[in-house]
């Protein structure tokens, strides 16, 4: 019995080393049983980020959580090729080798953008998707106008400004980021000590590339249904909540059946500055 039970492990083991080879563009790490969900962090972030969201959601038997962290972010070894194209060829493989019949797929800022993208392009994959504050084409925010010729220029002056600083200077930026994006001290100090652990060219290839792209008509492709998560505290210097929300119903116009809900006491990563408001939004979503 008992060589029965280390052959086990060590076949598991074997599998598990064969399973990571076919996707290096992301680790996954799985918790619980039952039907899947699949969450991406955001740039730079570990999955960490969302373990009180696996808590809440994978620890009584009803689902399994399948928690990305991407190719050089929070440690993770960088790859060569594209990052975000990668990812969403082997989270379409992955899913795919699983046999898994329409998982939830959570994504948070970049991680939203992949799922979008994934739903997008493989919509016949994705069962629901949660998307926690990112928009189809965040680099047209400010001028809804933009073409994408106009957008990949505006993209590759942020990469080439960004790619130019020293690592002083490179820091000194993530951590004004993270302060506008994060409310309290200690959730902060977690974010930021694991971004720095994360690759800079990759991270500032990550997001040029994200700010280059404009999915506004390609979420029409979406099957899904969609619950968009946005905030809008953090700007509210500069516009009222009304204008905030315009954006993203604007840019989510063309997706058929669209949820989008407001946050009103978090800022960008809702899952640390308001878990409870979240939490209820997916229950009923998912409900």
């Amino acid at each position: 019995m008992l060589l029965k039970t280390i052959a086990a492990v060590a076949a598991t083991m074997i599998l598990g080393q064969a399973a990571a080879a076919d996707h290096p563009a992301f680790k996954v790490d799985v918790t619980g049983t039952g039907a899947p969900i699949i969450l991406i962090p955001g740039l730079g972030s570990p999955g960490s980020v969302w373990d009180g969201t696996v808590a809440h959601y994978c620890g009584n038997g009803k689902h399994q959580c399948h928690v990305l962290t991407l190719a050089g972010f929070a440690g993770q070894p960088a790859i060569k090729e594209p990052l975000l194209p990668a990812v969403e060829q082997q989270l379409s493989a992955y899913i795919a080798n699983n046999k898994f019949d329409h998982p939830v797929v959570m994504g948070h800022s970049l991680g939203g953008y992949v799922g979008m993208k994934l739903a997008a392009d493989h919509p016949d994959q994705v069962g629901r998707l949660v998307i926690v504050d990112s928009l189809p084409a965040l680099g047209a925010t400010q001028v809804p106008t933009i073409t994408r010729e106009q957008l990949k220029q505006q993209a590759e002056g942020m990469r080439a400004n960004m790619k130019t600083q020293d690592a002083e200077t490179f820091k000194a930026g993530q951590l004004r980021t993270l302060q506008s994006m994060i409310t309290k001290q200690e959730d902060i100090d977690r974010v930021l000590a694991t971004s720095k652990q994360s690759d800079k060219d990759t991270v500032i290839d990550s997001m040029a590339e994200m700010m280059a792209a404009d999915l506004r008509d390609d979420v029409s492709r979406i099957k899904a249904p969609t619950l968009v998560m946005g905030t809008w505290v953090a700007y509210k210097n500069y516009a009222p909540k009304e204008a905030i929300t315009a954006v993203y119903t604007t840019q989510y116009a063309k997706l058929p059946g669209v949820r989008v809900e407001m946050a009103d006491n978090a800022r960008h990563f809702i899952m640390y500055d308001d878990p409870a408001w979240m939490y209820d939004r997916i229950d009923n979503f998912l409900n």
